[in-house]
């Protein structure tokens, strides 16, 4: 079911227009995106608009003596037909640095044209001579009308009448997946009916890991979403990490985290609701465990935000970098000793439940960071309370 040429490939436009640009002298590149999205096909296509000869291996099932001797034919090839080729390594980033460096003499002296395929960010997953000499491509899961294009042209090439509706089935439960679309479609044999593709795809798989970049991708949007006061998008991302068999303590761990770094004292109640949501799951676990996930998340996406605390630590951090070593002034120092009596420990300090309001006059940090301000209150929330008390202790000190 492979189009035959590019005019018969389906999406990923853009990364057409930039491939074809490129087909007069074909760079080595890297094809990142999804599973079922192109990239094997795209491969394929660049080699045979060019005439390269295209050989193709697995990085899951292939090591460095394979590589070595693709390139060595590579190799043959150009010195005795005087024929380039194209070296496709599916899953490149299985692929160990030292594998990976296999690559770089012939893609230099233009033994050959490599192009990777990778479901995970070559940022990370490739390193960096091989990544600099390749072109990064991003393609991206196919649109549902693009797999149903994809699944129209199956069942006509085959032969086969589907139900209506079967399709529009397959192409919702595909996920952005022509490979899965057509494994489905394929299962049905040639009874494509609404009933048959229930049967066969008896819960959709969720595109989702738990230690690549889905699971990063997924928890950045779950956080920016409650950042964002959006309720709805929280609970949808989390809704796919946990089907996608996330730990839930994890996902607790990141609203513990949220609710100081992000609500903060605009709502200090938010911190104690997401702790009681972390002890509630490690309490009861899962199905049930959703329950108090979904209260904290509500509630944090609703409540008022504020990050002031978080960056009045990195201000202080910031003063402690600068001045490292500065010493505890005499009067906060505690006179445990009759010598440190003697020295002028404690001497001068107030104890603040003696002053009026509980405001001394003496400051308590080291003379070259006093006074310099870290906490700058927001204006949400509790935190409209908490500026005002700043502001009657600073006229009454």
């Amino acid at each position: 079911m492979r189009p035959a040429t590019l005019e018969e490939y389906v999406g990923q436009e853009e990364i057409l227009r930039a491939v074809e640009k490129l087909l007069q002298r074909p760079p080595s590149m890297i094809l990142w995106g999804p599973p079922g999205c192109g990239k094997t096909t795209l491969a394929r296509l660049v080699a045979q608009k060019t005439g390269l000869h295209f050989v193709q291996f697995s990085a899951v099932t292939s090591g460095v003596k394979d590589v070595k001797e693709a390139i060595e034919q590579a190799r043959w090839r150009r010195a005795n037909e005087n024929k380039g080729t194209v070296l496709f390594v599916d899953e490149i980033h299985r692929f160990n640095r030292a594998q990976q460096d296999a690559f770089l003499a012939p893609i230099e002296d233009g033994t050959i044209v490599l192009i990777g395929a990778t479901t995970e960010n070559p940022s990370f997953e490739v390193n960096a001579p091989l990544l600099s000499r390749c072109r990064v491509f991003t393609l991206k899961g196919l649109t549902r009308e693009q797999v149903l294009t994809i699944l129209e042209r199956a069942v006509a090439r085959v032969g086969v009448a589907p139900e209506a509706g079967a399709l529009d089935a397959i192409a919702d439960l595909a996920g952005g997946d022509a490979r899965s679309a057509l494994n489905l479609l394929e299962m049905c044999g040639m009874q494509v009916t609404a009933a048959a593709v229930k049967e066969m795809a008896q819960r959709r798989t969720i595109l989702y890991d738990k230690d690549r970049d889905q699971h990063y991708d997924t928890v950045s949007a779950f956080i920016k979403s409650m950042r964002g006061s959006d309720a709805d998008a929280a609970l949808y991302w989390m809704a796919r990490m946990l089907e996608g068999g996330e730990d839930p303590m994890f996902i607790a761990r990141r609203i513990v985290i949220f609710a100081s770094e992000d609500v903060g004292n605009a709502d200090p109640r938010g911190l104690m609701i997401a702790v009681a949501a972390k002890d509630a799951v490690e309490f009861i676990g899962l199905p049930e465990g959703f329950y108090p996930l979904a209260q904290a998340v509500t509630y944090l996406s609703t409540a008022p935000k504020s990050n002031a605390s978080g960056e009045a630590y990195k201000a202080a951090k910031a003063d402690v970098e600068k001045f490292p070593a500065e010493p505890v002034p005499l009067h906060l120092r505690n006179a445990a000793t009759g010598l440190m009596k003697a020295s002028g420990y404690g001497q001068g300090y107030e104890y603040a439940h003696d002053r009026p309001g509980a405001v001394v006059s003496h400051g308590h940090r080291p003379p070259n960071v006093e006074g310099r301000a870290y906490y700058s209150p927001a204006d949400r929330g509790y935190e409209i309370t908490i500026r005002k008390l700043m502001e009657e202790r600073k006229k009454r000190s």
